[in-house]
């Protein structure tokens, strides 16, 4: 997670959403976040990602968040 300078003008999506949206379970976003490989912010109990994120994995294949143009292929 970063400096909330970062997500000024992001668009947030819950936990929930996220799952639909990747078709996984909300178990698997849970366990992203938590590994670092999804960022997020929490409002009290709950969890924002921001919905640029998660776009980025869906382009890219990976869950490198942090990936310029490179695909990350290992196991």
């Amino acid at each position: 997670m970063g400096a909330a300078g970062n997500f000024t003008e992001a668009r947030f999506m819950t936990v929930t959403e996220v799952a639909e949206m990747m078709r996984v379970s909300r178990m698997t976003v849970y366990r992203m976040i938590h590994a670092g490989e999804l960022p997020a912010v929490r409002f009290g109990r709950s969890y924002r990602v921001p919905e640029s994120a998660v776009e980025q994995i869906l382009q890219t294949g990976t869950t490198d968040v942090r990936a310029t143009g490179t695909e990350d292929h290992r196991g």
